[in-house]
């Protein structure tokens, strides 16, 4: 059933407009008629309808999506299949994918990438505690909202661990260039897997291209396994630089311990603090991931992976699952198999020649050590140099809790503290309104923190309290009166003016239907009936009013605010009923 707007599915969700077109399907802005909401809805390709694979595929998204409830993550609120078609309704997420913002902008200002990593990684982290991979980090599946708030979606791939895959064995599933080299190399994806494929995403944005590259899928899952990753622009700092290549790193061990430290450790460079970021992720300011040199570290992945079990895992057939951005040269694919037989005995000459000459530097270092009288101060080796103990050599103990410096979060918005605080892993926030806020811009900021100190505990509860807007002004308690000591034709006894005749009318000052913090900036009249406004009040507590030849009506309305807080009307005073004098009563 192709996709029209109008298009009911399930009975009460009916299609309003197309959002996007994907490989599997379309996306269509719809709304849910029972309860009034407008959702996104995802359409399986009718061509896909029969094959099991895809169709599995698609309910796997659901299942999997349903099970983390997270800000981070799209939330999906049904699936259902009818008439030849599946579909798959969420939540609508206003925004752009963060594929086209890289497409328009380029490279990207480092204070936002962190952003965009702290906030990625704490929703991954919601994912993998409740034991879900997602397997596809990739720009395109992070929806980004005009307040920058990130959000994951196609769990399509997704995979609980300890769960048959649906992949056939040694298939890999995912996009090229975002994949991490134990996926590549046909090892289980583990929570390490979409840490790394984050790291791609951060090294994109930041320099504004992707790491790796090639003429074939094959050649770019190559180089994940094997190559190291160009030198970031200089404008990205040390300690930023030291974590994207910590999540690339080619061991899973190697790069931060979880997506929940590697969201707090962005979370803490954001906002300055390299200190509090080093403690979740060390490497930051080591800058060393594995403590080996490159060469070390290529022989290392050599001896690890056979050459036999390479080429099978990074067959074509083996690589069917990719989805890739680019589509693969055919021509390219033929020449890397007519190479293939020649790749692994040359990465093992260049290995032997490797040995060779780490071998003889080795060897020429100890000979001049040799050579070098014996010096006076005791070496490390002495006898009488402790050996390490168990202390210097074990894990550092797991954080309990982490810095929170009022300063660093008064002035924020709501939802800016809350992503920052739940990626350093505070999982209670709550807000309590504050005073009114001092200006326009400072509503809906944070006003203080609570508690505050140098490790509060994860499981404290934090409590935001938040500026507020000023509220409306009241209206004013009493109606206008007709002045005094006019022409005596006018009657402020009686409310009786003689027609087409100025008069003036007053009221009394309405300061106290202005709110805390304002002040009356002005009054506003208004005729109802046959009269008109000679002169509008302003600031004055007054006005001129010329009658008609008809009964009318008078109110007024005050407006209050600041030098920083826009101006608000308040609701109209009680009316002042004038009467036009007949001639009878004029005699």
């Amino acid at each position: 059933m192709r996709p029209t707007a109008g298009l009911t599915f399930g009975g009460r969700y009916e299609l309003i407009s197309r959002v996007a077109i994907g490989g599997m399907g379309e996306v269509w802005k719809a709304t849910d008629r029972i309860i009034g909401r407008t959702v996104a809805i995802k359409i399986l390709k009718d061509e896909y309808m029969g094959d099991p694979g895809f169709l599995e595929r698609f309910r796997a998204e659901a299942r999997h999506a349903a099970l983390v409830n997270n800000e981070g993550i799209a939330n999906v609120f049904d699936y259902g299949e009818e008439q030849g078609s599946a579909y798959i309704v969420m939540e609508l997420v206003p925004g752009e994918p963060l594929s086209t913002i890289i497409e328009r902008e380029g490279v990207l200002p480092t204070d936002r990438v962190l952003g965009i990593v702290a906030q990625t990684a704490s929703a991954l982290h919601a994912a993998h505690e409740a034991g879900l991979v997602h397997r596809d980090i990739k720009p395109g599946n992070l929806l980004i909202t005009p307040e920058g708030r990130v959000k994951i979606t196609d769990f399509g791939i997704a995979r609980i661990a300890d769960q048959v895959p649906l992949t056939a064995t040694g298939q890999v599933m995912g996009t090229v260039q975002y994949l991490a080299p134990e996926q590549a190399s046909g090892h289980t994806a583990t929570a390490a897997t979409d840490v790394y494929s984050l790291g791609i995403v951060a090294y994109e944005c930041l320099a504004g291209k992707r790491p790796f590259t090639g003429e074939s899928q094959v050649a770019i899952a190559m180089a994940q396994i094997n190559e190291t990753p160009p030198e970031l622009p200089e404008t990205v700092s040390e300690p930023v630089r030291n974590l994207v290549f910590a999540c690339l790193a080619k061991d899973p061990k190697e790069r931060p311990a979880s997506a929940m430290k590697l969201a707090q450790a962005a979370a803490a460079l954001h906002r300055g603090d390299i200190r509090a970021a080093a403690l979740s992720v060390p490497a930051i300011i080591s800058g060393d991931v594995s403590g080996e040199d490159d060469a070390t570290r290529l022989l290392t992945s050599l001896s690890d992976t056979a050459a036999e079990d390479a080429t099978t895992v990074l067959s074509t057939a083996s690589l069917a699952g990719l989805d890739d951005d680019e589509e693969g040269d055919p021509d390219a694919l033929d020449d890397e198999k007519k190479r293939s037989r020649w790749t692994w005995p040359l990465v093992a000459l260049i290995a032997i020649l490797l040995i060779v000459v780490v071998g003889t530097v080795w060897a020429i270092n100890s000979g001049n050590k040799e050579d070098t009288p014996a010096s006076t101060t005791p070496t490390s080796s002495s006898p009488s140099s402790p050996p390490p103990t168990t202390e210097e050599t074990s894990e550092p103990p797991a954080e309990t809790g982490a810095p929170i410096n009022g300063s660093d979060w008064e002035g924020k918005s709501e939802a800016d503290a809350r992503a920052g605080l739940g990626a350093l892993g505070f999982n209670s926030i709550v807000s309590a309104p504050g005073d009114v806020a001092p200006s326009d811009a400072a509503v809906g900021t944070v006003q203080s923190i609570n508690p505050t100190g140098a490790n509060v505990p994860f499981d404290r509860e934090i409590t935001l309290t938040v500026y507020t807007a000023p509220s409306a002004p009241s209206a004013p308690s009493s109606a206008p009166f007709i002045s005094a000591n006019q022409d005596p034709s006018i009657d402020p006894a009686t409310n009786t003016v003689p027609a087409d005749t100025e008069f003036e009318i007053q009221w009394s000052d309405a300061s106290s239907s202005c709110p805390a913090g304002t002040t009356v900036q002005s009054y506003t009249v208004s005729v109802d009936g046959g009269a008109s406004i000679i002169r509008q009040p302003n600031a004055a507590t007054s006005a001129r009013i010329r009658s008609g030849s008809s009964n009318f009506s008078i109110s007024y309305t005050v407006s209050c605010g600041s030098g920083t807080i826009s101006p608000q009307q308040s609701p109209a005073s009680p009316t002042l009923a004038v009467s036009i004098a007949s001639d009878t009563s004029l005699g």
